[in-house]
């Protein structure tokens, strides 16, 4: 099987502009295209060797892409090993290995887990490449038109059937909205049920977002699972209720699940119901999470456990102020309905918006509530979702428990 596209005509050889070897060879596997001496047209996600600034020595391997402003992703820095199916084998097999190593042993737990990050792109050492596995279910996503002319889908696809193994490969593109490719096997005729910690849940793989779930959360979602126990909790931007459910199974005695989509909100519901939850210990609210915290403000209405997990508000640099004001607007609202000594959550996914401008961002929010705050810990993504140490932008997620006075 394929698990590279046939390479088109020869390597490209591009040179860079400045002096980044020793990032590069650190781990850095991203370079912008105002790093480069030339973008020459071409296919994007051709085969390239990357060589110095200084003396145009070759001393990378990976793929090209002229219609990004991340021209070259590095697949290789440490020999000259070409980038071919054995590579990616190989690739392949040590993400494997690192995902059974951690999720084989959690049934014996009672936590068993099927839904998780298989590759992870760059932090599997697989630039552009996702594949996520939900049950018996895997979903392909290639991240723009470099990874998408440099890997091969349909053999990635018959990789998965025989390795890990699923029964169906879905293949969801970059665009929102853009229309679910089925691989192998059918369609699933509605969303697929999975296992996370024990805990029940179903997954849109065709049209939810991301590849379906939010993946990322799952270490933070048993957090809040152990510290449930008798709370009255509030979650916002609720999507389809995973917090919600993981504070019902943890013993909150009344969850409120807030989302502008009302689907997302039926399906909050419905996966309290599939969890054996009692009916009236829950409320799917389909509102703005603003609206709702003026509103729950000006009634002086309080929770004893608030989750904000909003989505990016900081798709860009441009948009980092924009989004410093919404993040401190949440976290300023969200402390004002935290009750006195109750925990209050604050999350971020936006990769531009950085660990320290968030922290500053919810002391100067909290604060501005009137109230003061510990902090009991700090969270990014779980194991399944690796990432270089040379890559900081990669660690785009942010979780922060607070305790408040």
């Amino acid at each position: 099987m394929s698990l590279l596209l046939p390479p088109r005509g020869q390597e490209v050889t591009l040179r860079l502009a400045r002096d980044l070897v020793r990032v590069i060879k650190r781990g850095n596997p991203w370079v912008f295209a105002d790093a480069l001496r030339d973008t020459p047209r071409t296919e994007s996600g051709r085969h390239a060797c990357l060589a110095d600034n200084k003396r145009g020595k070759p001393f990378a391997r990976g793929f090209y892409d002229p219609e990004s402003q991340l021209a070259f992703r590095v697949c290789n820095a440490d020999d000259d090993r070409p980038l071919n199916d054995e590579w990616a084998r190989q690739r392949f097999e040590t993400a494997l290995k690192l995902r059974r190593r951690l999720f084989e042993p959690r049934a014996a737990l009672n936590r068993a887990t099927n839904g998780f990050r298989l590759f992870n792109g760059e932090g599997d050492g697989l630039p552009g490449l996702v594949v996520d596995i939900y049950a018996d279910v895997a979903v392909i996503k290639l991240d723009g038109p470099g990874p998408s002319g440099f890997w091969d889908a349909v053999g990635i696809a018959d990789w998965l059937r025989s390795e890990v193994p699923v029964t169906t490969v879905i293949q969801r593109q970059r665009e929102r909205g853009s229309e679910a490719s089925v691989l192998i096997g059918n369609a699933p005729a509605g969303p697929v049920e999975i296992v996370e910690n024990g805990m029940k849940l179903t997954v849109d793989v065709q049209h939810g977002q991301k590849t379906g779930f939010f993946l990322d959360q799952r270490d933070n979602r048993w957090l809040v699972r152990e510290m449930a126990t008798g709370t009255r909790l509030l979650n916002l931007f609720g999507y389809t209720g995973g917090f919600s459910i993981a504070g019902g199974i943890g013993g909150a005695r009344r969850v409120t699940t807030v989302d502008l989509a009302k689907p997302a909100i039926e399906a909050a519901n419905a996966h309290w119901a599939l969890n054996g939850l009692p009916a009236d210990q829950h409320e799917g609210v389909a509102a703005d999470a603003f609206d709702f915290l003026q509103k729950a403000k000006n009634d002086r209405r309080t929770w004893d456990f608030v989750i904000s997990d909003p989505p990016s508000f900081a798709p860009s640099k441009q948009t980092v102020a924009k989004a410093s004001a919404a993040y401190f607007k949440l976290a300023t609202d969200c402390a004002s309905v935290t009750s006195q000594g109750g925990l209050l959550a604050l999350a971020s996914c936006s990769s531009h918006f950085e660990l320290p401008d968030f922290l500053k961002t919810c002391e100067e929010g909290i604060s501005g509530a009137r109230r003061r705050a510990t902090m009991l810990a700090s969270h990014s993504q779980p194991i399944d979702h690796p990432t270089p140490l040379a890559l900081p932008e990669f660690r785009y997620l942010k979780f922060l428990l607070f305790q408040l006075d």
